[in-house]
């Protein structure tokens, strides 16, 4: 590990960071930065776990939120695991994912399904039943070494902090939840009527500001009459 190039990598991204106009943005931008910056780093996300319920906040390859899910469903894997310790260890490290798993072996089962070689995680914050944790996963078996995982709670610290600026994590899942409606409403809207992106979201926009409605409550209007003809 180059760990001055790498300090010099996380003083770019903390500036970027600051720029960043929301949480949900900061976390994005911090799981696509674990996946550049942390060396085999195929993928990272950002979990959640609210009343045994897992919410992917953010995340950055195609094998982050299924992992989410099954976790939250089975209830085990690392980040619970990781979540009910007592000796204040913040940071798990699975060197090979493909050797049987003693301590959760539906979710390691799968695990290897989804491709996941190896796995390393941070534990960003718990409050009773609830938890956070970044996670950094990699196809290949033997990636994360110490020094990488080290990497890993670097990257954790910044997570850490944009979740302290939320006040809870149903504000970031209604936030999330939002962002994908919008998203679905200007498909919708770009298909029917031929628009850009940026067009359909000033029709959303000024719609929103004309009737004094919420922009979330706009597109849900629109999804809800995909069906019924132009909106």
């Amino acid at each position: 590990m180059d760990w001055q190039k790498f300090a010099e990598e996380m003083a770019l991204l903390a500036r970027s960071l600051l720029k960043q106009d929301s949480v949900q943005q900061t976390l994005d931008e911090i799981a696509a930065s674990a996946v550049k910056l942390v060396d085999g780093c195929d993928a990272a996300g950002i979990l959640a776990v609210r009343k045994g319920r897992a919410v992917t906040l953010s995340s950055y390859g195609d094998m982050v939120e299924e992992s989410d899910r099954r976790q939250g469903e089975l209830g085990e894997g690392p980040c619970f695991d990781l979540a009910r310790r007592t000796d204040e260890e913040r940071v798990f490290r699975i060197v090979d994912m493909t050797k049987p798993q003693p301590d959760w072996p539906r979710y390691a089962e799968a695990a290897r399904e989804l491709g996941i070689g190896s796995m390393t995680g941070v534990l960003l914050y718990t409050h009773e039943e609830d938890f956070g944790a970044l996670n950094l996963y990699s196809r290949r078996p033997g990636t994360f070494t110490e020094d990488i995982a080290t990497a890993g709670w670097l990257l954790a610290s910044h997570a850490a902090v944009a979740l302290a600026d939320a006040r809870t994590i149903d504000q970031l899942e209604h936030a999330l939840e939002t962002r994908h409606a919008i998203g679905e409403a200007m498909g919708i809207l770009r298909e029917r009527h031929g628009l850009s992106d940026a067009e359909a979201f000033s029709v959303l926009r000024n719609i929103s500001q004309h009737h004094n409605i919420k922009l979330r409550d706009v597109a849900q209007r629109v999804r809800d009459k995909r069906t019924d003809g132009p909106a």
